[in-house]
C-alpha cells in the first residue's frame, strides 16, 4: 500500500504524516507518525497513540534542520535530541522540510515577541494577535507620555520668552530711572522678574531631564526590538536560501526525470552526474542538445566569445555520455597505459613518517565587530590582527600547498602532445584551490626575510623554497625544482580589501611552469578569493574570475572560468569550465568540474555554431566530444579535520619540526608555534614583539639608506633591502619585474652553515 500524501503545508497549519526514524543499529529505521503543530514536532508509534502517548518532542525554535541526501534529513536541538529521519520520496521530504522551516520561523518570531513582552510586564506574555495589540497599545502610551513632556517643554519655553521680555523691559526702565531719580521700586520689580525667569528655567531644565530619562528608558526597549527584528531577518534570509537551494534541487531532479525516456534507448549510457547536486548539464535550459548518433559520444554547448575565436569562454556543461567509444584516444594512451589508475592511487610510501595530527583548535570567544569596524576599506596587511583570526601556518607555507597535487605535473611531463599536457597543467591550476573550501582562517603574514623549505625529494621528487622578499607591499617568491622533469616558480603579492560583509583577496603575480623535455613554458595568474559573512553568519569561501593558461612556445591556450556562487543558479556550486585551443583558436579539449572536487576533460571531435543565447545575446558553439576522462579528484580530508583548521594531509605536516632548516624558516616562528599549541594569549604577545622588532629593523635600514644617499652622488632607494636567495630581474617571458631564485640554499643546508641568515625571530 502506498503512503498517504499530506497536503502542501501553509504557514500556521498543523502538518502530519508518516516518516521513518532511525532507532538503533539493530532495528534501523522504523515507521513513526509525526505531528508538527505550534512550533513543536512530536512523534508517535501509531496514529492511535496521539491521544495518550507521545514518544518525543522537539521545539523547532532552537532546532537545526539539515538535509543529508534525497530522502534523509536531520533535526537537532544542540545535542540533547537528534532525529535522523527519512521520507518515502524526495518530494515528500521536500514537503516536510518546507513545513519545518516555516514552523521554525514562526516559532522563533513568537519566542522573540514573548521575551520582549516579559521584559516590561510582570504578567504572563501575550500570544498571537493579542501580543501585537498589546505592543501597539504600549507604544501608543509611550508616545502620549513623550508628547505630554514635549508640551511641558513648550509651555516652559513660552514662559521663559514672556518673563525674558518682561525682564528686558524692566532693565530698560531701570536704566531710565537711574537718569531721573528713585530706583528702589524698579530694582525690586527687576529682582522679582529675574526670580520668575530663574524658576521657569529650572522647570524647563527639569522637564528636559524627565524627557531624556524617559527616552533613554524606552530606547533600550526599542533597541532590543530592533535587534530581534534584525535577527529574524537573518533567519528568514537563511530560510529563503535553503528553500531556494531545495527548489533548485527539485527542479534539477524533475528535468532529469523528463529526459529519462530518451536516454533509456541507449543501454550503454552512463548515468553519472544526473543525480542531485552533480551538475549534469542536461538540466541547463540554455544548452542545445541533439539526438544521439552511433558515432557521437557527447555534445557540449558553449556561448561564443569573440575574444577567443571559435573556442568560446563559457562552457555551459556536458551532457550524459550517450554513445560508445569509437576507438579514438582522448588523452595520451601511453601515459594512461603506464598510469591506469587515478593520480591519487600512485602514492609512494614516504621514507619519513609524517605527523597526522596537530592540537585541536581552542574555542576562544572574540568580539569580531569591535576589531573590524575600524578596518573597512583598509589594506588588510596593514591592520594588526590577533591570532584569533589566524590559522597556525604562514603565507609561505600556504603558498607551498599549491603542490598538494604535484603528481599532475609529473603526468604532464610524460605527455607527448602539448595540448594534452595543457589539460594536466590546467587541472593543476584548479587543484590548488581545493584546500581553501573550508579554510576561513588567515595565514600569518611572513616577516621580511622569512623562508620556508619543503623537501619532498624522496616522497614526491621535488624541493620547494619560499622567501618573503618584500614587506610593503607584501610579496613572496617561490621556486620548485622536480627530478621528474618540471620547474615551477612564482612571485605572489596579495592585495586585500575588507568590504564589511565580505573580504576580497586578490593575488597579483604570474606563475611559471617549465617542462624540461619539451621546453614548454606555461604561465597563468590566480583568481580572486572572497570570504563571505565576515560580520554576521557562517564564514564561507568562494573563488571567482578567469584564468588564461598560455604555452608561450606553441601558442596553445586554456581559458578557465570560475563561476561565482549564486543562490539561484542552476549550475553546480564552485563550477569551473574551460576550453583548450591551439594557436589558431581551434578547440581540442573541453574541461569541466569544480574547484573543490574534481576536473574532467573531453576531446573535441568537431564543433558548430548554434542559435542565439537568450540570456547573453551571443551565439552558441556546440562541441561534439568523446567520453569525458577524469584528470584530478580531491583527496578526502583527514579524520577530525574540522578540529584541526580543516588542514589537508600535506598542510598538517608543513609546520612539523624538522632538523637542519634555516633559522629564518617558518617552522621556527615562535608566535605561530605557540598558537598551534593552543597558547593564544602568549602567541598574541609574541606576535606583537616580532612585529615591533621588524619595524625597528626597518627604521634602522632606512636611516642607513638615507646616510648613504647623503654621501653618494646619486640617491639610493629609501629601503635598500635585498632578498637572500632570490634576485630581482625583469622576467624574460612576461616582461614583469620579479624575483628569480639565484641558487645556494640547498648547498648551504648541506654545509650546515647559516651565518648569512638574518636574525628575524
Amino acid at each position: 500500500m502506498s503512503e498517504p500524501k499530506a497536503p502542501t503545508p501553509t504557514p500556521g497549519d498543523t502538518y502530519k504524516g508518516w516518516l521513518f526514524k532511525w532507532t538503533n543499529y539493530i532495528k534501523g529505521y522504523q515507521r513513526r507518525w509525526f505531528v508538527l503543530s505550534n512550533g513543536l514536532l512530536s512523534y508517535y508509534r501509531t496514529q492511535a497513540e496521539m491521544g495518550h502517548t507521545c514518544r518525543g518532542t522537539i521545539n523547532l525554535a532552537t532546532a537545526n534542520i539539515a538535509v543529508e541526501d534525497s530522502c534523509n534529513f536531520v533535526i537537532s536541538n544542540g545535542g540533547a535530541q537528534t532525529y535522523h529521519l527519512k521520507a518515502s520520496s524526495e518530494v515528500e521530504r521536500q514537503r516536510w522540510i518546507t513545513a519545518l522551516e516555516l514552523a521554525k520561523a514562526k516559532a522563533v518570531r513568537m519566542q522573540a515577541e514573548s521575551d520582549d513582552s516579559g521584559d516590561e510586564c510582570s504578567t504572563s506574555p501575550p500570544s498571537g494577535g493579542q501580543g501585537i495589540g498589546a505592543r501597539n497599545s504600549e507604544v501608543q502610551s509611550t508616545l502620549r507620555t513623550l508628547g505630554s513632556k514635549v508640551e511641558d517643554l513648550s509651555t516652559c519655553n513660552d514662559l521663559i520668552a514672556k518673563h525674558g521680555s518682561a525682564l528686558q523691559r524692566s532693565l530698560s526702565e531701570l536704566e531710565g530711572v537711574k537718569l531721573g531719580g528713585d530706583t528702589s521700586d524698579k530694582i525690586r520689580q527687576v529682582t522679582e522678574r529675574a526670580t520668575l525667569f530663574r524658576i521657569t528655567s529650572n522647570a524647563m531644565i527639569n522637564a528636559c531631564r524627565d524627557f531624556l530619562a524617559l527616552a533613554q528608558a524606552h530606547s533600550k526597549r526599542w533597541q532590543k526590538a530592533l535587534q530581534a527584528e534584525r535577527e529574524q531577518r537573518v533567519r528568514l534570509e537563511e530560510t529563503l536560501e535553503q528553500l531556494a537551494k531545495q527548489h533548485n534541487h527539485l527542479e534539477r531532479a524533475f528535468r532529469g526525470a523528463t529526459v529519462l525516456p530518451a536516454s533509456q534507448s541507449n543501454p550503454t549510457a552512463d548515468s553519472k552526474g544526473s543525480g542531485p547536486g552533480k551538475g549534469d548539464a542536461s538540466d541547463d535550459d540554455e544548452n542545445e542538445f541533439f539526438d544521439a548518433c552511433e558515432d557521437v559520444q557527447e555534445f557540449i554547448t558553449i556561448p561564443a566569445d569573440p575574444k577567443y575565436h571559435r573556442s568560446g569562454s563559457n562552457v555551459s556543461g556536458i551532457s550524459s555520455e550517450i554513445g560508445m567509444d569509437d576507438g579514438t584516444t582522448s588523452l595520451d594512451e601511453q601515459s594512461l597505459a603506464s598510469n591506469p589508475e587515478s593520480p591519487q592511487s600512485q602514492e609512494v610510501e614516504p621514507v619519513r613518517k609524517r605527523r597526522t595530527r596537530i592540537p585541536d583548535k581552542p574555542n576562544y570567544s572574540l568580539n569580531l565587530w569591535s576589531i573590524m569596524k575600524n578596518c573597512i576599506g583598509k589594506e588588510l596587511s596593514k591592520i594588526p590582527m590577533p591570532v584569533n583570526f589566524n590559522e597556525p601556518i604562514s603565507m609561505l607555507q600556504r603558498l607551498s600547498e599549491d603542490l598538494e597535487y604535484s603528481e599532475l605535473l609529473d603526468r604532464a611531463a610524460k605527455c607527448q602532445s602539448s595540448l594534452e599536457q595543457m589539460c594536466y597543467v590546467a587541472a593543476f591550476t584548479v587543484s590548488s584551490y581545493s584546500t581553501t573550501v573550508h579554510r576561513t582562517g588567515k595565514p600569518f603574514n611572513p616577516l621580511l626575510g622569512e623562508t620556508f623549505e619543503l623537501d619532498r625529494l624522496q616522497e614526491s621528487g621535488y624541493r620547494s623554497l619560499c622567501e618573503q622578499v618584500s614587506h610593503h607591499p607584501p610579496a613572496a617568491a617561490h621556486h620548485v625544482i622536480s627530478e621528474r622533469g618540471w620547474t615551477l616558480r612564482q612571485e605572489i603579492t596579495v592585495a586585500s580589501k575588507f568590504r564589511g560583509k565580505y573580504l576580497s583577496i586578490m593575488p597579483l603575480g604570474t606563475i611559471h611552469c617549465i617542462f624540461e623535455k619539451s621546453n614548454n613554458h606555461y604561465t597563468w595568474k590566480k583568481v580572486t578569493t572572497t570570504v563571505h559573512n565576515i560580520i554576521v553568519g557562517k564564514l564561507w569561501i568562494d573563488q571567482s574570475g578567469e584564468i588564461d593558461v598560455i604555452n608561450h612556445r606553441t601558442g596553445d591556450r586554456c581559458h578557465l572560468k570560475f563561476a561565482p556562487y549564486s543562490y539561484f543558479s542552476r549550475d553546480v556550486a564552485r563550477k569551473v569550465t574551460g576550453v583548450v585551443t591551439d594557436k589558431d583558436g581551434k578547440a581540442h579539449y573541453v574541461l569541466s568540474g569544480t574547484w573543490d572536487e574534481k576536473m574532467e576533460c573531453s576531446r573535441v571531435m568537431q564543433s558548430s555554431r548554434g542559435g542565439e543565447n537568450g540570456m547573453e545575446g551571443r551565439q552558441k558553439t556546440v562541441y561534439q566530444t568523446l567520453k569525458a576522462r577524469e584528470l584530478w579528484r580531491k583527496t578526502p580530508l583527514p579524520e577530525s579535520a574540522e578540529t584541526m583548521y580543516y588542514f589537508s594531509s600535506l598542510a598538517l605536516t608543513l609546520n612539523e619540526h624538522e632538523e637542519g632548516v634555516a633559522p629564518t624558516d617558518s617552522r621556527r616562528r615562535p608566535d605561530q608555534r605557540l598558537m598551534e599549541q593552543g597558547m593564544w594569549d602568549e602567541a598574541n604577545a609574541e606576535k606583537q614583539r616580532l612585529e615591533e622588532k621588524q619595524r625597528s629593523v626597518r627604521r634602522e635600514r632606512e636611516r642607513e639608506a638615507a646616510r648613504l644617499a647623503s654621501t653618494a652622488e646619486e640617491g639610493v632607494p629609501q629601503d635598500n633591502y635585498k632578498a637572500l636567495w632570490f634576485e630581482h630581474h625583469e622576467d624574460p617571458v612576461t616582461g614583469e619585474p620579479t624575483h628569480i631564485y639565484k641558487g645556494g640554499y640547498w648547498e648551504t643546508k648541506e654545509q650546515g652553515n647559516w651565518d648569512i641568515c638574518p636574525d628575524i625571530f
